[in-house]
């Protein structure tokens, strides 16, 4: 029994002897102690005065006395209105230490049983990965070994949209103006090529809707009428015939696209158990409308098409099946999730989607429901919001787009050009500087994008990721280089516990009680699908760290060894912890920097 739950107990057998009450044990509320307070845990009284039928005040100073004699390890109390803060003895603190946090596998959580897919990314093959794709990509690896740390067994999906008039857009363009340029004829990656047709297709087709609207049409009656759209749409038929022209070019340029996705997540950290793609997935979902007919869950109109009145749960009407047969997003939804569960059978299903996105998912999830789909209770879309930048909105058919790769270029550039201005890596070789630019201006980015809950908007300025101070990746890393430094130069020796009667500061019980959290901080985070949670977690115990070490005696000269070797534990414990944060949201931290 921790002291925790100690305290609890002790609470529910104090009302009960003082006032003849029986408490609920999930009355007793227990919180953190406010630094400018002493004590380390408070008790909030005032559920609890409704059993005592006295003051808060009164009623804190009853138990707070009560449980000073009784529980050995509470060594004082004093009361804060309707709060009885709680003082521990120090050498509670130090046995928790050498009891729990100093084993190897501190952190570590056993494996729960539960199987969830993780699906993110879900690229387009018209164009290369921008920076919006990139918190995409972040978020659902981060999730994913968040889930993976709280022990379950997880699977990382990637549903790529291989098909459709956007790719038909790229492949239109490339055969009228692309001269047979290839990715090593033009030195662009694949993704980059193929992009730059879409942009080109857009400004043609631009071209082609102006000179339409000189001649009288209105800009709908234009963009219908093109002759551009109109061939792009036959494309499309085309390929939905299995013309084989049509279908070798489709492969070609979207093999192009695969292999600069490669690179992209090789860059990126992220990695995929399974790919599905929208060429083979596009199809389904009609055996599920047949379903849904019989269950009387759809109705036909009369024209043919297929629907779902959803207007009693607050939505509308929704168009599952045209009525020519033909499907629609929600359709071959339906039905890809229905081959993910079979593949898979996982209790959850976690969709890493934009917030555009929010009502789709919310149509889709309420449909499986309705359909007795009894994993559909296990399905949740984590919407977050889009990335801008100081420069405003980006558009991939304009070419606006802040591109990945260029984007980590400039941020490992940026990173090269902070660390040598601070001139601490003069002695390292030229390839141990490349690594740790790399290290550097990815953890930056990724820190950036995860430290804000994902259902925020957020402004990203490269220039701001990248600090040495503050809540920023490169602060994390460079604290935790800091601890391997110290801890090499004192010759630290791991897993050597020391005596329980050790005075500890106020900072060093503090700085305990954080570290101790690191195992329910990643539930809490997990539970939430919340690698931000995580994030600023490991950011104060960075910080925490840091007013440790400004305010003890130099560690390297402290002569109480059984003092000296304690704070190197604690040193040594707070680089694990940051070491296996960071590595969940998929950011290395170097040992020396």
């Amino acid at each position: 029994m921790n002291i925790e739950q100690h305290i609890v107990a002790a609470t529910v057998n104090a009302v009960k002897e003082l006032y003849h009450q029986d408490l609920p044990e999930a009355q007793v509320s227990l919180q953190d102690t406010r630094l400018e307070f002493e004590g380390q845990i408070t008790i909030v009284v005032f559920p609890i005065v409704r059993y005592s039928k006295k003051s808060p005040e009164v009623t804190a100073n009853e138990l707070g006395e009560y449980l000073v004699a009784h529980i050995e390890e509470i060594t004082a109390f004093n009361v804060i209105k309707g709060f009885l803060n709680l003082s521990i003895a120090t050498h509670y603190w130090v046995d928790l230490f050498n009891s729990e946090l100093l084993k190897p596998d501190f952190g570590k959580i056993a494996p729960n049983g539960r199987k969830v897919m993780v699906e993110y990314s879900s690229p387009n093959t018209n164009k290369p990965l921008h920076l919006g794709h990139v918190r995409n990509n972040l978020l659902g690896y981060s999730v994913s070994e968040l889930l993976k740390a709280n022990g379950a067994e997880v699977y990382k999906v990637n549903l790529v949209n291989d098909r459709g008039i956007h790719i038909c857009k790229s492949m239109l363009a490339w055969q009228k103006w692309g001269n047979e340029e290839t990715p090593e004829s033009s030195g662009l990656k694949g993704d980059h090529l193929v992009g730059k047709y879409y942009v080109i297709f857009d400004k043609e087709y631009k071209k082609e809707i102006e000179a339409l609207k000189l001649e009288g049409q209105t800009e709908d009656e234009a963009k219908k009428n093109a002759p551009l759209i109109k061939e792009a749409q036959a494309m499309l038929l085309a390929w939905e015939a299995g013309d084989e022209q049509v279908i070798s070019l489709w492969k070609k340029m979207n093999n192009w696209v695969y292999a600069g996705f490669e690179i992209r997540y090789k860059n990126l950290g992220v990695d995929f158990d399974k790919f599905y793609y929208e060429s083979n997935t596009y199809l389904l979902g009609k055996g599920t409308v047949e379903e849904g007919l019989e269950k009387g869950v759809f109705f036909k109109k009369p024209d043919g098409s297929v629907w779902i009145d959803l207007t009693a749960d607050g939505l509308d009407q929704k168009l599952v099946l045209r009525a020519d047969g033909t499907s629609v997003y929600i359709t071959q939804d339906l039905g890809t999730a229905q081959m993910k569960y079979d593949d898979f059978k996982m209790d959850e299903s976690i969709y890493v989607v934009g917030n555009e996105q929010d009502y789709h998912f919310k149509v889709l999830f309420l449909i499986l429901d309705k359909l007795g789909k009894s994993w559909a209770k296990g399905l949740y879309h984590l919407s977050y919001g889009m990335v801008d930048l100081p420069s405003g909105k980006m558009k991939s058919r304009e070419g606006t787009v802040v591109d990945a790769d260029d984007l980590i270029a400039e941020m490992v550039a940026t990173a090269k050009q902070k660390t040598e201005a601070l001139g601490k890596v003069d002695h390292f070789s030229e390839e141990e500087k490349e690594s740790l630019y790399y290290k550097i201006g990815m953890g930056a980015l990724k820190y950036f994008l995860l430290k804000v809950e994902p259902k925020k908007r957020l402004l990203f300025d490269p220039a701001e990721s990248i600090d040495f101070q503050g809540n920023t990746g490169p602060f994390i890393q460079y604290t935790h280089a800091r601890i391997k430094s110290l801890l090499s130069k004192a010759g630290h020796k791991e897993g050597v516990e020391v005596d329980s009667k050790i005075e500890l500061s106020g900072t060093e019980v503090e700085m305990i009680i954080l570290l101790a959290k690191y195992p329910s901080e990643i539930t809490l985070a997990a539970k939430a699908f919340s690698p931000a949670s995580l994030a600023n977690y490991i950011y104060e115990v960075a910080k925490m760290f840091n007013k440790f070490y400004h305010e003890i005696p130099p560690l390297v000269k402290e002569e109480d060894e059984q003092l000296k070797q304690h704070r190197l534990n604690l040193s040594w414990v707070t680089a694990n912890i940051l070491k296996s944060g960071m590595r969940i949201l998929g950011i290395e931290v170097p040992e020396r920097m």
